[in-house]
């Protein structure tokens, strides 16, 4: 089940609350005042491995046609 965090306007404190998806939102904080809001947070990222090499992305069709064309004239003008 995921962890919630609430923070009440009016006494200003934050508390977490774990709660079912299916679970409806709090409406109180735990001092008993109404109109608390969900506070939502960036999820983390790991990065995990090596990184990233050119040779794993993906390579543009252009640039091999351009290239081969470049070659082909520079061989035939020598």
């Amino acid at each position: 089940m995921p962890i919630y965090e609430y923070e009440c306007p009016v006494c200003g404190i934050r508390f977490e609350q774990q709660q079912r998806f299916t679970d409806p939102p709090l409406e109180r904080c735990p001092e008993g005042h109404p109109g608390v809001r969900r506070v939502l947070s960036p999820a983390g990222i790991i990065f995990k491995g090596d990184g990233w090499y050119i040779t794993e992305s993906r390579k543009s069709t252009n640039k091999g046609k351009e290239k081969s064309e470049s070659g082909s004239s520079s061989s035939s003008s020598e």
